[in-house]
């Protein structure tokens, strides 16, 4: 099953798509985005997809900080660029008193690490529209986890964010390791990623 875009009216303001993304009735357990100021509707993730994500996140929960959570389903915005993304992890400093007036989402500025692991039928969001989104919002590390790259499957790290461009700062195949520098100084190994 692929993503559905769901058509609205393009001169809806930020603040309409919000209020149409947070109050409509979604599919149960589909993920729902405004990418590019679209409504996006995709199917939960599948199995292999969880599991990489899963074992990032353990492995992340070695080195946070005891004040930072990694968040699954955590709406991030970014209104510049018309997006409410929801990456498979954001990792990001807790704040019950974050300065927003919703308990739907937070500032993509917030977050320290997003981390999107790639599904065949939305890939291309994950290595273009988002990037740009949150090198836009100026998290300052990206990883794409891409199962679906055409080389064959890769986990990327992107930081230096500048403008909506990401510098990638080293990719490796499965199999091979992949460091997060500081704060996180993290090295994955890839080999305990399922393949496509």
């Amino acid at each position: 099953m692929s993503a559905l875009t769901v058509s609205q009216d393009p001169e809806q303001s930020w603040d309409d798509l919000v209020r149409f993304w947070e109050e409509m009735e979604w599919p149960e357990g589909s993920k729902v985005e405004i990418i590019e100021g679209i409504i996006t509707v995709s199917p939960a993730p599948a199995y292999r997809h969880n599991l990489i994500a899963e074992r990032i996140q353990r492995r992340l929960y070695s080195v946070i900080p005891e004040d930072w959570g990694i968040f699954q389903t955590l709406a991030i915005a970014v209104p510049s660029r018309l997006d409410m993304l929801i990456p498979d992890l954001v990792v990001a400093p807790r704040r019950e008193d974050a300065d927003t007036d919703t308990d739907t989402h937070i500032p993509a500025a917030l977050a320290e690490l997003v981390v999107e692991v790639t599904s065949k039928s939305n890939a291309r969001h994950d290595r273009i529209s988002k990037p740009a989104a949150y090198a836009a919002a100026g998290i300052p590390l990206y990883l794409l986890v891409d199962r679906w790259a055409p080389e064959g499957p890769t986990a990327t790290l992107y930081g230096e964010p500048k403008g909506d461009v990401y510098r990638p700062l080293s990719t490796a195949k499965f199999g091979a390791t992949i460091k997060l520098p500081a704060p996180f100084d993290l090295v994955i190994d890839t080999s305990e990623f399922p393949g496509g």
